[in-house]
């Protein structure tokens, strides 16, 4: 998987050229092991999320991960064909677990996914990302997503994350989550 980064595009992507040297976390998922989630009512991940996109996103070779989804009738924008902002909630979330291969808790902060090609209902969407390197704080990850054919990519995704510390980023909010009881003893302020 090879995109270019853009450094023309103002507030864009484009990975620094003094990127830090990675190492995969000791207690990582191996290669094929299903990655852990991180929310069970997250939209893309959570298993319990009524709506949600239940994605099981599983560790590959290196820094790279993957994952698959059925394109179903509700995900439909366009006549035939996947909405875009579903699409885009599946990059934010298989770029989002490739940061969890070298260990940090992290959240987006720069997202953008160039759509290639319709994806249609019914299909089944291939998704992997690869971490690209990490800059201080920053992690800078790359995806892309095929229908069959993976030299034919339907949409190129380009995200950078920011490692937080989960217990003062989410403090302040975790009473409004629909699991706030179960989370309140992990994430609130001491």
């Amino acid at each position: 998987m090879s995109t270019p980064s853009r450094p023309d595009r103002p507030g864009g992507f484009a990975v620094p050229a003094d990127i830090e040297a990675m190492t995969r976390h000791p207690k990582a998922a191996g290669p094929g092991e299903p990655i852990r989630m991180h929310n069970p009512m997250c939209l893309g991940c959570g298993e319990d999320a009524p709506r949600g996109l239940h994605l099981v996103v599983r560790a590959g070779e290196g820094f790279t991960v993957e994952t698959e989804m059925d394109v179903e009738p509700w995900m439909e924008g366009g006549p035939g064909v996947i909405h875009g902002g579903v699409l885009s909630t599946a990059f934010d979330e298989v770029m989002g677990t490739a940061p969890l291969l070298v260990g940090p808790s992290s959240v987006t902060v720069h997202l953008e996914v160039d759509f290639l090609a319709p994806v249609p209902i019914g299909s089944r969407l291939q998704l992997s990302a690869r971490l690209l390197g990490r800059q201080r704080r920053k992690i800078y990850v790359e995806a892309l997503g095929h229908v069959g054919d993976p030299d034919q990519p339907v949409a190129v995704g380009r995200s950078i994350f920011v490692t937080i510390n989960a217990r003062e980023h989410f403090a302040d909010h975790v009473e409004h989550s629909q699991m706030a009881d179960e989370h309140k003893q992990r994430l609130s302020r001491p």
